[in-house]
């Protein structure tokens, strides 16, 4: 049974909790060891991301959080970084590789934040054409690692925040199909770890996690290797459907990284 949790927010960024309020919350649910992944600052999102002098404050309250918590609950420090924003001035424990933006950083759009939103994207900027806004998304997907030196691929499919039903796009088409296959034959070449990510079933978005299913068999049959994450933006979302997606990924025979044996192997 996994009890750790690598990816979550805090009010640094666009969580609803302070470090000490989640650090509780994962002590009350019984975690071994937990890992803050704030977003990294961005120019072109100030909203969501943490500002400069914010950063500096974040890590200094989850370094202080490591030594009250020793013997208690292993907490880690960690980002999770934008493929367009600057690159990180300090050492994590840990880097999240995420897209939440095409186009770069002239002419930065986003692709999770509201879906009224990427359907005018898709009409203003693709002619309509939202498959080729999806090609673009996972163009730039497959360079995440690259970018970021990541150690994990958030949020994989994050296009289809929206898209529960199919009610976007047909997401069998053969052209989505191709442009997340040849981004993920692209990633799977660097080693890194692919989040099975449940944020978006705990905010009401999708009824599965991210990647989907069919993702997640492709993936596996070609080697890759997957860590689950709730990507919580509030305490009560820390380790959100672990349980239940245990349960079902030992069911397709997919095999979880237990992330905590990771960081070790890492830092030896």
């Amino acid at each position: 049974m996994i009890l750790s949790d690598f990816h979550m927010h805090t009010k640094y960024c666009d969580g609803s909790n302070t470090v000490e309020e989640m650090v509780k919350a994962a002590v009350g649910k019984g975690m071994t060891a937990m890992g803050f992944s704030g977003h990294s600052y961005a120019p072109y999102d100030t909203d969501c991301c943490m500002s400069p002098e914010g950063t500096l404050q974040y890590r200094r309250e989850v370094e202080r959080y490591k030594e009250l918590c020793e013997g208690i609950i292993k907490v880690c420090c960690g980002i999770e970084q934008d493929i367009y924003a600057p690159a990180p001035q300090q050492q994590y424990d840990y880097v999240i590789g995420s897209v939440h933006y095409i186009g770069g950083l002239e002419d930065p759009l986003p692709v999770d934040y509201k879906p009224e939103i990427l359907k005018r994207l898709a009409d203003e900027r693709f002619g309509g054409d939202i498959y080729a806004l999806c090609g673009a998304y996972f163009e730039a997907v497959s360079q995440v690692v690259e970018r970021t030196g990541c150690d994990i691929i958030g949020h994989f499919d994050l296009v289809s925040k929206f898209n529960e039903g199919d009610r976007l796009f047909d997401s069998s088409k053969a052209r989505y199909v191709k442009a997340w296959q040849d981004a993920a034959d692209k990633l799977l070449k660097t080693g890194a770890l692919f989040e099975i990510n449940t944020g978006a079933m705990s905010r009401g978005y999708r009824s599965g996690p991210y990647p989907s299913d069919e993702m997640i068999k492709y993936i596996s049959e070609r080697g890759g290797r997957f860590v689950l994450s709730s990507d919580a933006h509030s305490a009560d979302g820390i380790m959100y459907g672990f349980t239940a997606q245990e349960k079902r990924l030992s069911e397709m025979g997919i095999l979880l990284v237990d992330f905590s044996e990771f960081l070790e192997g890492k830092a030896l």
